[in-house]
């Protein structure tokens, strides 16, 4: 065996051993979609390029994972939407501070083994009416919530991380229909994905492309469906757009939807900071 031979076969029996332990593996999964706050924007320099910093609650894990657009199950690290909102260029943005945070919290006392997936679906400079059932976006993101699950019984989808409703603040129109059509949405997704208990937990935006933010907000706050719970955005710092928000934010939401999740499937944890409780709407 030649000396360049070698190196090769170490490294597919390497890749084939974290393939056999990963897919023995269960894991719980989290959707992310919405517009460009979930796909994220943080160190994006004027919509160009990505600065490259990566805080370190954002750092890769290797048991936080993501499905890639060929919906490939790889080691999450930024940008999660890279190939996922195409045409722009994303950053950093609430999901790997989210999963880091769960992992702190759950993984290192309670569940020895957890494994998170992160199902990245957002698209920026989407409307709520673009998520309908029978869109393009609709059916992406329940086919990609599907595969997921597929080929492991023990996949479970624990979560759907909304972030959007910018796009719906420039029209009064738009702004005055978001609940009903956030309701019909969610209602939706849990029909088919046969979920029907289905955790959602969106975000209240801190910002709009338009005038009408307080009415989307008041909607987003306002929901009333079971098992619906609501993280305020607003107060985090926004980059000089004052539409997305900065990395720094980004990082304090994940971990705000970190304590959401976990506020929503325990009743009381020693490890929780109940303190963040305060930008939490049931």
């Amino acid at each position: 065996m030649d000396n360049n031979t070698m190196p090769m076969l170490s490294c597919l029996l390497l890749v084939a051993f974290l393939q056999c332990g990963f897919s023995s593996s269960t894991m719980d999964i989290f959707i992310l979609a919405g517009q460009s706050n979930m796909a994220g924007r943080g160190g994006v320099k004027n919509g160009r390029f990505w600065d490259g910093n990566v805080p370190p609650e954002c750092q890769p894990n290797p048991s936080i994972w993501r499905l890639s657009a060929s919906l490939r199950w790889e080691e999450a690290c930024e940008p999660l939407h890279r190939d996922i909102d195409l045409g722009k260029t994303c950053g950093v943005g609430p999901g790997l501070a989210f999963a880091n945070e769960v992992f702190r919290i759950k993984g290192e006392s309670v569940d020895k083994n957890l494994v998170i997936g992160l199902v990245p679906c957002a698209k920026g400079g989407t409307k709520i009416g673009e998520w309908s059932k029978g869109t393009s976006l609709y059916d992406e993101l329940v086919r990609r919530a599907i595969e997921s699950v597929k080929g492991n019984s023990g996949n479970t989808i624990r979560a759907l991380l909304w972030y959007q409703g910018e796009s719906d603040t420039v029209r009064e129109e738009d702004a005055e229909g978001y609940g009903h059509k956030m309701e019909k949405f969610i209602m939706d997704i849990r029909s088919d994905l046969h979920l029907p208990n289905l955790l959602v937990i969106q975000v209240a935006v801190a910002s709009g492309e338009g005038k009408y933010i307080e009415k989307v907000r008041h909607a987003q706050l306002g929901l009333k469906l079971p098992n619906v719970k609501c993280v305020d955005a607003k107060g985090l710092p926004l980059k000089t757009d004052k539409l997305h928000l900065t990395t720094i934010s980004q990082v304090h939401l994940g971990k705000r939807l970190a304590h959401a999740y976990i506020a929503s499937t325990t009743s009381h944890h020693p490890f929780i900071n109940h303190s963040l409780t305060t930008y939490v709407a049931s």
